[in-house]
């Protein structure tokens, strides 16, 4: 289970535990299928449970709660989501440096921003 996805779910279940696998896989972009597997996963390592609840309609719904053990997984996801971005962004940064000194006229970052140059 890749941890980004895995992240980026306990986070989305922390903040809406009520949300269907339906709505989950939108906000995900990701399949449905790939939800159900990835609950699955966390259910079976203990991180999340689920509780049954009455939705409005009357009908039974699914709510996925996060385990003490899912709220560290998702602490220790988090500074690793965050050490990957940061040297994401520390390339991309040193990228955009080079390529500007690349250029002949140099344009102000305003103006390179918004393709002007």
């Amino acid at each position: 289970m890749d941890d980004d996805v895995r992240f980026r779910l306990l986070r989305l279940l922390e903040e809406h535990p009520e949300k269907s696998q339906r709505q989950l896989s939108d906000a995900l972009g990701l399949s449905l299928g790939a939800v159900n597997y990835v609950i699955k996963a966390l259910v079976e390592k203990g991180e999340v449970k689920i509780n049954n609840f009455r939705a409005s309609d009357n009908k039974l719904r699914y709510a996925y709660i996060l385990t003490p053990s899912g709220i560290d997984a998702k602490a220790r996801l988090t500074a690793g989501f965050l050490r990957r971005k940061y040297a994401e962004y520390e390339a991309l940064k040193a990228e955009i440096e080079a390529l500007e000194a690349d250029m002949p006229d140099k344009p102000s970052k305003v103006s390179a921003s918004k393709g002007a140059g």
